[in-house]
């Protein structure tokens, strides 16, 4: 699986841009993508340009995903859904029964 993450881009040339951090990002799928706009990176390649709350919610989510891993609580990173984050249901029946690995 591969997991996007929103990148901030500092500059663009031709089909290469910088984020904010630095990291040179492909943007042979977003052409449009300008200096300053967000996009959503997938193995060092944007393929999607996104808005600026957008990017907020993928980073919430993806801490609250790092802070699970780590043992943590969720907290409020998924606010924005009108429900608590559920798996999928062949997901949920497997850790019911107590599976915990595939």
């Amino acid at each position: 699986m591969c997991v996007g993450d929103p990148h901030r881009l500092a500059s663009v040339e031709g089909i290469a841009g910088r984020t904010e951090d630095g990291t040179l990002i492909d943007l042979s799928l977003t052409p449009e993508a300008r200096a300053g706009d967000w996009v959503l990176c997938f193995l060092g390649a944007a393929r999607e340009v996104i808005t600026a709350d957008a990017a907020a919610q993928i980073a919430d989510a993806l801490a609250a995903l790092r802070a699970v891993m780590a043992g943590g609580e969720v907290g409020a990173a998924f606010a924005d859904l009108d429900r608590p984050p559920s798996l999928p249901p062949h997901l949920q029946a497997a850790l019911d029964a107590g599976q915990s690995h595939g």
